[in-house]
């Protein structure tokens, strides 16, 4: 199974009628395409290893998802409970967002042409300074680790976070 990731800024006016049409799109293209909050992702890395985990988990039967969108959200939100990850989802109002497409290449391609019809396609999925706060609260990443490591190295102590989704709690 092969992945991508698109980043991009998007107008929402309902979530609900919005994901339905991701939904929509997903099935009748045999993929998956998860819709993740970008603002609350510590980079393009945080993202492609909680697929990485999510996928693992599915395949040796340890998932807690029974949906792969709703596993990838679980690990990229750093929490093992199902309904704690959605708050790393999108919302009504202008997003920040990246997608998660699954599939084999011609599907996700064609997908990739949709999803970029409904995006401003650009950078947002990069960690930087504006998302530090959300990041530090929600991965429970404290002071003396980040001064322990230096600020550029919160991005992998999200991903050493991401890593223990299971072990701990």
């Amino acid at each position: 199974m092969d992945v991508k990731i698109l980043s991009g800024s998007v107008y929402i006016d309902n979530v609900q009628g919005f994901i339905k049409k991701l939904d929509d799109i997903a099935s009748v293209n045999n993929v998956t395409v998860q819709a993740l909050n970008a603002d609350k992702l510590a980079g393009k890395r945080h993202l492609e290893f909680s697929v990485k985990k999510a996928l693992r988990a599915i395949e040796n039967g340890y998932n807690r998802a029974k949906d792969t969108g709703i596993e990838i959200m679980r690990y990229a939100s750093g929490k093992r409970q199902i309904e704690d990850a959605f708050n790393i989802g999108i919302h009504n109002g202008t997003n920040n967002i990246a997608f998660v497409i699954l599939g084999n290449p011609e599907n996700i391609s064609y997908v990739s042409e949709k999803l970029n019809g409904l995006i401003t396609e650009n950078p947002v999925l990069a960690y930087d300074e504006s998302k530090r706060d959300f990041i530090l609260s929600e991965f429970e990443i404290t002071q003396p680790e980040v001064d322990a490591v230096g600020e550029h190295k919160i991005p992998e102590l999200v991903l050493e976070r991401v890593a223990l989704v299971d072990v701990l709690k």
